[in-house]
């Protein structure tokens, strides 16, 4: 099968569900420390229901399709806080088992490819201080922190803020 990025669908809750619960346990349960979020509040179960049963959960997010469905970015024109020449990467994520396989590269490759089409001239992002990993792929992409910072909500940790001007 061919490779695709495309737009997710209801068919994809369930595999979206199982990444995204998945992939924030191992990147985030070291870092948090916090059993009950990342094993009581986050359910596989509960995500893709809330993906089959609302549609709109899908808006603007893509899926690394390749016969399986491996990853998936959310993306989307800022808010009121920005203008109409700004994008927001809100989450990008692979499955754990296909990491390290460029599938992160590709979503993001993609992602930057779709905002120069609609003529966006910058792309944030917020990743957290103590995710290296995160953080050191993002930079590899061209993204530096642009030296705003804050609390994640519900959390003592920090997260920064990344841009990207094209």
């Amino acid at each position: 099968m061919v490779t695709q990025i495309r737009k997710a669908n209801r068919k994809d809750s369930s595999r979206l569900a199982e990444i995204l619960i998945f992939a924030k346990r191992t990147a985030y349960r070291p870092i948090f420390k916090n059993d009950n979020v990342s094993f009581n509040e986050m359910q596989v179960l509960d995500l893709a229901l809330e993906f089959r049963d609302k549609e709109s959960v899908l808006d603007n997010i893509y899926v690394y399709d390749d016969g399986i469905v491996k990853g998936l970015i959310r993306f989307y024109k800022c808010d009121n806080e920005c203008n109409e020449n700004r994008m927001e990467i809100a989450e990008l994520y692979v499955d754990t088992f296909f990491q390290g396989q460029g599938i992160g590269s590709i979503l993001i490759k993609n992602c930057i490819e779709q905002a120069k089409k609609h003529n966006i001239r910058t792309i944030f992002l917020w990743v957290l201080e103590k995710n290296d990993t995160a953080r050191k792929f993002y930079e590899k992409h061209g993204f530096v922190p642009e030296g705003t910072s804050k609390i994640e909500d519900g959390t003592t940790e920090m997260i920064t803020r990344y841009k990207l001007e094209m």
